[in-house]
């Protein structure tokens, strides 16, 4: 059986101006595969792949939320075998 690495896409709300700045730090946080500045409701759009849950939810709750400049996320976890 494949072991499918959990994903998640976060979109990201943050103060007006610091984009590049987020999307900079964004890039050095472990399991952040992709980063894209959007247009929209939404400011950045971050792609994770981490190897367990609880690593994928720990890099969301305690490294990207704790960025400087980010106001607000939501994230969107993959299903298991649909990712």
């Amino acid at each position: 059986m494949m072991n499918i690495m959990p994903k998640a896409f976060v979109l990201i709300n943050c103060e007006l101006g610091s984009e590049r700045q987020v999307i900079d730090d964004l890039k050095s946080v472990n399991c952040v595969k992709h980063v894209y500045g959007v247009f929209g409701a939404y400011d950045i759009l971050a792609n994770l792949e981490c190897n367990q849950h609880e690593e994928l939810r720990q890099m969301i709750m305690m490294k990207i939320r704790q960025i400087n400049n980010i106001r607000s996320t939501i994230t969107l976890m993959g299903i298991e075998g649909q990712c």
